[in-house]
């Protein structure tokens, strides 16, 4: 399999490819200082924009890692989901540049998806007594708070910039559409209500649009190796446009993957 490591431009629609290797590679993050960083064989990479190669990142002991991390909202710090030492996902946090993984969650198994804007909290899936719920514990860990557990499945949550708000794909009755909750759990609101399958909602830095990964109808998951589109929609809700088709699925956008000026965002294709 062929990974492209490609970004978008939202004011001229050009895709620029970054990197294009023959090994398996997913999930781009944008740290601020100019790079990104993906991850694959259960490993992290840090890709420089200004000359694209895959350069390890130091996880210790974690090297189960899978594509469900991410960067601080200060840039300081990485956020892994790895199963090495446990019998599911467990959420880890490292410094940036590499280092032993500190351990955040207690509950297995969980997969990050979201940072809050002011650093303290994090956003996440996991399955506990029933089906995967949304969750958040403070970055030291500690007890999690369950935000939601009234789907048949939910994935892909992320906060607002302005923290107001997370996002997350949500199945009802066969059907995954993008929602928004406040982070106490109240004020659930249904933001996509069409019949594609939506799922990784991702809002931009400055708070104007949201990006998430459409599969057609019926698509049961998120499966890899899928003909997949990319649609913007206003963060306030509205008709989204779709940005690019392309072959992908899982690995494409799972995790937060804007630039920090929202001008741009990272994302993978793959060719079997």
């Amino acid at each position: 399999m062929r990974s492209t490591l490609s970004v978008f431009d939202l004011e001229t629609d050009a895709v620029t490819v970054v990197l294009d290797v023959d090994t398996h590679i997913e999930a781009p993050n944008w740290h601020p200082d100019g790079y990104l960083i993906v991850n694959g064989e259960g490993r992290l990479f840090r890709v420089p924009l200004d000359a694209p190669a895959l350069h390890p990142i130091y996880t210790g002991f974690a090297d189960a890692c899978n594509n469900d991390h991410g960067i601080s909202p200060d840039g300081t710090r990485l956020v892994i989901s790895d199963r090495s030492r446990t019998d599911g996902s467990c959420i880890y946090t490292l410094p940036v540049t590499g280092g032993t993984p500190t351990r955040v969650t207690d509950a297995l198994p969980s997969y990050w998806h979201g940072w809050s804007p002011d650093g303290q909290t994090l956003a996440y899936v996991g399955r506990r007594d029933g089906p995967f719920a949304l969750l958040t514990c403070p970055v030291a860990g500690g007890a999690e708070t369950c935000v939601t557990d009234t789907f048949d499945h939910i994935d892909g949550p992320d906060y607002t910039p302005d923290g107001k708000w997370i996002w997350f794909n949500g199945e009802r009755d066969g059907a995954v559409d993008l929602w928004r909750i406040r982070p106490d759990g109240t004020g659930l609101q249904q933001m996509t209500q069409d019949d594609l399958v939506n799922w990784f909602p991702h809002p931009s830095p400055d708070g104007a649009h949201v990006l998430y990964l459409a599969y057609p109808p019926g698509t049961e998951g998120h499966p890899a190796g899928r003909d997949v589109a990319l649609h913007l929609m206003p963060a306030t809700g509205g008709a989204p446009r779709k940005l690019l088709c392309l072959h992908g699925g899982q690995g494409t956008i799972n995790v937060p993957c804007w630039s920090p000026d929202s001008r741009r965002f990272a994302f993978m294709r793959f060719t079997p």
